[in-house]
């Protein structure tokens, strides 16, 4: 059983709102952020899917080529995701630096794009996160803007 699942939703949002004031600011001005290592925390902005108000998350990613990797196993609850799937162009501080992405949701082993108009290499790494993204697990992939 997921652990989470016994926690109330309120108080379990109440927890992540409190825990990101506390390393959101941090996060972005480069704190903790990847350097050398192919993780590390970015801070994700995005546009609340129904406020419409810019909203930050800190969030552990993962470097996969140009790409970062973010996840969460409250996949079907994580406000950020639905943000995403709602509007997928968002920024991201990583190092101190905003950077400008496209967001790639998968969840319930669907993926939020057409996966046939991606490049082959994001195509393949869609194809075998995909295998991961169920069960209340989401997984997106930021594709940078360039630009």
């Amino acid at each position: 059983m997921n652990p989470l699942k016994a926690i109330s939703p309120k108080l379990e949002q109440q927890f992540f709102r409190q825990l990101n004031a506390v390393v959101e600011p941090a996060v972005r001005r480069g704190i903790g952020s990847p350097r050398l290592l192919p993780a590390g925390l970015i801070l994700l902005e995005s546009t609340g899917f129904t406020s419409g108000e810019l909203r930050s998350t800190p969030l552990l990613s993962f470097r996969a080529g140009r790409y970062r990797i973010v996840s969460t196993v409250r996949g079907q609850r994580s406000f950020w995701v639905k943000n995403l799937l709602k509007q997928p162009d968002v920024s991201y501080f990583l190092a101190g630096r905003r950077r400008n992405a496209t967001a790639v949701v998968l969840r319930d082993g669907e993926s939020s794009v057409d996966v046939a108009t991606l490049p082959f290499f994001l195509r393949r790494l869609v194809a075998w996160l995909s295998i991961f993204a169920r069960n209340g697990l989401a997984i997106v992939i930021l594709t940078p803007v360039d630009g």
